[in-house]
This record gives structure tokens, sequence and C-alpha cells, in this order.
């Protein structure tokens, strides 16, 4: 369960000013808990958005799909692209403008980030059981507090980032010098974007999955993930990254390196339709 920590409120001092939660976004969460969803409903959700609609066409015709003949068709596009992809995809292209874009803000390296961390949260979350989408939309979530920690204190942000050295590093380091971690201001994030209860509890207990009470798989995998995607981002082998950072948290979560190894996504697919979101 998500605790509003004080620490975290400073970052909300100007709430007021942050963008509402697009209502396709609303939408789509609600579409991710239907275990009946179908490719057109979830078409018919992005066709009430021309901006996402356009996104997703864009997507489609992109290298990472290369279709035989230019689409032009929403239908054609949610072919293409598929269910479980078309999902993610589409709310973050629905948030991708919502977040604001600090003074030398890396948003290409940040929508990596979050594609990446989504994408090895889902593919974890199936090897242990646990849900898939919730996984994919709190892994897509973890890293926003950056964002709003950087438009507050842009300089000590900047100076967290640069001590930051390995792969999930940055939390110790936020800790130290917020008495928070990113994690915890995703989470309170969450909540007021109004994000489905479990989404909100997997990203703030994220921040420490080992010392959560109760634990929370969810949580847990959702920060290996998060490893994960630091790891390829600067080049690194994610799961080995993994064991070396966290080997305690593989071992709570039973997870099998060998499988891990099979089921791994490539990280150049991952996070291939980035420019086509952001663009």
């Amino acid at each position: 369960m998500c605790h509003t920590l004080p620490d975290v409120q400073r970052f909300f001092s100007g709430a007021a000013s942050l963008p509402a939660m697009p209502e396709v976004a609303q939408r789509l969460l609600s579409c991710f808990r239907d275990p009946a969803l179908t490719l057109a409903t979830l078409q018919a959700v992005v066709a009430t958005d021309a901006a996402l609609s356009a996104r997703l066409l864009r997507l489609a015709n992109s290298a990472r799909y290369s279709p035989r003949q230019r689409v032009t068709r929403l239908d054609q596009a949610a072919a293409i692209i598929g269910l479980d992809a078309m999902r993610g995809l589409s709310l973050a292209a629905c948030l991708v403008d919502q977040f604001p874009q600090p003074h030398g803000f890396d948003r290409l390296r940040f929508w990596c980030q979050n594609l990446g961390t989504a994408g090895y949260a889902r593919m974890l979350a199936e090897q242990i059981d646990e849900d898939g989408d919730v996984a994919e939309i709190a892994g897509l979530m973890l890293r926003s507090g950056e964002l709003l920690m950087l438009i507050h204190q842009p300089g000590l942000t900047a100076l967290i980032e640069e001590l930051a050295g390995p792969p999930d590093s940055v939390f110790e380091v936020e800790r130290l010098n917020f008495g928070v971690t990113h994690a915890e201001v995703s989470a309170e994030l969450a909540v007021r974007w109004r994000f489905p209860p479990e989404v909100v509890d997997a990203i703030y207990t994220a921040a420490d999955p080992l010392a959560a009470r109760p634990y929370s798989p969810m949580g847990a995998l959702v920060r290996a993930a998060s490893v994960m995607a630091d790891a390829a981002s600067d080049g690194a082998d994610p799961l080995l990254s993994l064991q070396q950072t966290q080997p305690l948290l593989l071992q709570r979560l039973g997870l099998h390196p060998d499988a891990v190894t099979q089921a791994l996504p490539n990280w150049s697919r991952l996070t291939a339709a980035v420019l086509d979101l952001i663009g």
C-alpha cells in the first residue's frame, strides 16, 4: 500500500501546474484490466484521440514493423502492431507529451528507459506468473518522478545523475540526498493520476522491494526490470547486471537465469518505437 512520505510532498508544491491525466489514457487504463479485451475494442478507444491515432499510424509505418505498403488506416496499424504491443505503446504515446521537459533533459534516453523497463517488467512477470499488464504499466511510470525532482531541484538532481555510477545506484544516491527516491515520487504522481492501486503499489514498493511489508512480487520485478534497463541503456548485459547488483532480489523473485536469458527481449526492439512516439 502506498503511503505518501513528507519528503515527497515538496515535489508537488506546484501540483496545480501539472498536466491532467488525458481522458483517453484513463480509458486505456480501464482496458488494461479487461481480460476480454479485443484489438477492435482497443482500436476504438485509440480512435477517439486524433494525436494518439497519428502516432500509432506513424509507428506502424516505421522500420520496427516495415510494412510492405504504407499503412493509412488505424485498423491496419492495429493488426500490424498486435494487441499486447498496442496496449503498452498506446499508453506511452498518450503520456509522452504530458510529462514536463526541463532544460537539459535527455528525452530520448528517458523514454528508452521507460519502454525498456516496461518491456522487461512484462517479461519478468510472465516468468513468475504475475500480471504482465500491471507490470508493464508500472515499469512505464517508474521513472516519471525523476522529472518532477529535476524541475524542483535541478542542480541537485543533475549532481545525482553524475554521482550515480553502476546500474541501480541512483536509488541509494537519491535517498541520501533527497530523503526519497524517484519511485516514491512516481507513485504519488500515479495516485494523483488515478492509476489502479496495484500499479501504484508496484511503483511504490519498487523503491525498496526487499524491505516492503508485505512483500510485493510486482514491486520486486519492476525494480529488477529497472536495473536491467539501466544496464542495457549503457550497453551492458542486463541479466548479468541484475545478478551483480541485486542478487538477493533475483533470489527472492525465484527467477532462473537460464529461463530469463531465453525470454529476454532484444533492447533495440524494445526501444525501436521511441523516436516515433516522441517525434
